[in-house]
């Protein structure tokens, strides 16, 4: 498995280190960054079939709404 590292600051090590017996810290990493990329491959799926409705030539026709609603009128 490929190692990845960051650079934090001693302080926020001695506190990670305080709570070694009560956090797993590469699982939690792990686990945050996989949510992350869920996250954006949701959102850019999400984008994606935006543009394909967009593109899609499906709706009413133009005038539909009134001439709708004078059809309803008329009916009544």
């Amino acid at each position: 498995m490929p190692v990845f590292s960051v650079k934090i600051s001693r302080e926020l090590k001695e506190k990670m280190e305080k709570y070694r017996g009560r956090v797993n810290w590469a699982e939690e990493i792990r686990k945050t960054i996989e949510e992350r990329i869920r996250e954006f491959e949701a959102e850019e799926n999400f984008e994606r079939v935006l543009r394909e409705l967009e593109k899609a030539e499906w709706g009413v026709p133009k005038g539909f709404s009134a001439m709708s609603v004078r059809e309803d009128r008329d009916s009544g």
